[in-house]
């Protein structure tokens, strides 16, 4: 019940990273920081795909990573969002001569992506902002859909 009224006025995201040189991650994980407490804007991180209604995929995909992404949208509840975040989750970037699968949108559905190498936390934030009323309507309109069938 509380948590079912927070996540009703929250967007939780799970960082998944397929490859790549971590320089995504690194302002992933800075956006945790106070400098710019991205929980402040109801942005919850979770390990747990499960639990988020926005995957933030970064990398290129790499082989063994391919079945492994696809589970992980799998697990993700409805509605699912992805963003891509960096170059390489857009295009392999510098990765493009390796072993990779291909960018994130050859293996799973994209909804906003990220351009930059690595792109700055603001704008990462800002991606998420623009994602996150999406999110809401969208799971609003799942758990209508949830109550009238029972």
């Amino acid at each position: 019940m509380i948590k079912e009224f927070f996540r009703k006025r929250s967007i939780n995201v799970c960082i998944v990273n397929t490859g790549g040189c971590n320089g995504c991650d690194i302002e992933l994980v800075s956006l945790l920081a106070s400098r710019y407490d991205i929980e402040q804007y109801g942005i919850y991180v979770h390990n747990n795909p499960r639990e988020a209604d926005v995957l933030l995929v970064s990398g290129p995909v790499t082989l063994p990573w391919k079945n492994r992404l696809k589970e992980l949208y799998e697990k993700t509840p409805e509605p699912k969002i992805v963003v891509a975040v960096g170059a390489c989750a857009l295009s392999c970037g510098i990765f493009k001569e390796g072993n990779v699968c291909g960018p994130v949108d050859k293996i799973i559905p994209v909804d906003a992506t990220i351009p930059g190498c690595p792109p700055r936390p603001s704008e990462i934030i800002q991606a998420i902002l623009k994602v996150a009323p999406i999110a809401l309507s969208k799971r609003e309109e799942h758990l209508k859909k949830i109550a009238s069938e029972n």
